[in-house]
């Protein structure tokens, strides 16, 4: 049954390589209704690289529970945290069906910090590790395409492989699982929590911080977006998304970005998210835009005087406030033995390496005391300070107030 499966997927993919442009990289992958792989077009030296990144974001789970669904026969596009893209489609015949994975795209290219960033909760094991290593060096080599372009090339491979002839307008109108809109009252919004959340996001931007995935969690999670109500749901999230696009824009200005860079770069996202038609997708836009004004600033704000090795340990640091951060580790990263690491950070940056430390832990401290409820108890234990006593004396040394007299002042208490 594998060998006859195997035949019919390598004719459906060189049929496919015969409609698609040879110049363009868009590689289709086959695999069975179990997701046991049958065939791809993707060469040999990228495959095992580009197949575990699918795997590792989650995207045979979403491929296989798609796949189960009895009226799933439309094309669909599957996102990722780290920015990939990539699109199903499924044969006619249920009874020996085939799943067809385009993919992956990126709407921008990413440059290697954005990708380490987004790589990191999936990269604890060395195995994982050696694989990001490996994805970093297949970088230059990875497809980037439109929205409008990538969506146009899975409906031509959906059309030849199921013989329909669907439109563009089969993303406007959602797939089988999908979350359709609350008909009924929206429940509560506590505007002064969404308000302190996102205020808190915004400062984000304006300093460039890095380290910003928890914050950005809580506004998502928190604010359900422009409480607008109307026939198109995806209508509803683009304006969201507009709205949180020309905000974060005149963030990144506060924080020093050219508004003959800002505001361009904010019209080009703007026009994204109007030409998208799913809803999924807006959402990994607006992640992108985020992440994109984000590390605009912290360029800006790198100190030219710093040197590569210690820079790259600010940055480890700015990413690493929930842990314990050891001087041997920094040392291990920039190959420097710990006494002259501690040396040329305090020559270079005026600050001890323990005093950056806190200093950073405090900065961020700041932000969850402002923005969330939190207990002082938990914002010590979330930023890793070895008792909450050391954190209210280190936060009261650096800002002249306890944590408590902050929150109560901030919030005008």
């Amino acid at each position: 049954m594998m060998d006859q499966q195997m035949t019919r997927a390598e004719q459906n993919l060189l049929m496919l390589q015969s409609l698609i442009s040879s110049s363009e990289k868009f590689y289709v992958w086959c695999y069975d209704a179990e997701g046991r792989f049958v065939a791809t077009n993707c060469p040999e030296e990228t495959r095992d690289v580009l197949e575990q990144a699918f795997f590792l974001t989650e995207g045979m789970e979403k491929l296989l529970l798609y796949a189960r669904e009895s009226d799933n026969t439309r094309p669909r596009i599957i996102g990722s945290p780290i920015g990939m893209q990539w699109a199903l489609s499924y044969e006619s015949e249920r009874s020996r069906r085939l799943i067809f994975l385009a993919g992956p795209v990126f709407y921008t290219a990413p440059t290697e910090r954005q990708l380490r960033v987004a790589l990191r909760p999936y990269t604890h094991s060395r195995e994982n590790a050696a694989w990001a290593v490996e994805l970093f060096r297949l970088l230059p080599e990875l497809p980037v395409m439109s929205y409008a372009v990538f969506t146009r090339y899975t409906l031509m491979v959906h059309n030849m492989l199921t013989g329909q002839q669907l439109g563009l307008e089969v993303f406007d109108a959602g797939n089988p699982g999908q979350e359709k809109a609350p008909s009924g009252p929206r429940p509560g919004r506590d505007r002064s929590k969404i308000y302190l959340a996102e205020r808190a996001m915004l400062q984000m931007v304006r300093n460039g911080d890095i380290n910003y995935q928890g914050i950005l969690q809580n506004v998502v999670s928190g604010s359900p977006g422009v409480p607008v109500q109307g026939q198109d749901p995806l209508r509803q999230v683009k304006t969201s998304i507009i709205v949180f696009t020309s905000l974060v824009c005149r963030a990144a200005m506060e924080g020093g970005l050219s508004p003959e860079i800002a505001y361009p770069l904010g019209d080009s996202y703007i026009q994204s998210a109007e030409d998208c038609r799913d809803s999924g997708e807006l959402s990994a836009l607006a992640q992108t835009m985020y992440h994109d004004f984000i590390y605009r600033v912290h360029h800006l704000h790198v100190n030219p005087d710093y040197s590569h090795a210690i820079q790259k340990c600010c940055d480890y640091i700015q990413l690493s406030l929930d842990r314990k951060i050891r001087t041997e580790d920094l040392a291990a990263l920039v190959g420097y033995t710990e006494y002259y690491l501690t040396e040329k950070f305090k020559k270079e940056t005026g600050q001890s390496l323990s005093s950056y430390i806190r200093y950073a832990k405090v900065e961020r401290a700041k932000v969850l005391l402002e923005s969330s409820e939190l207990s002082i108890r938990e914002i010590a234990e979330q930023l890793a300070f070895n008792t909450v006593n050391y954190f209210i004396q280190s936060f009261r040394d650096t800002t002249g107030y306890s944590p408590a007299q902050y929150r109560k002042r901030f919030r005008g208490g």
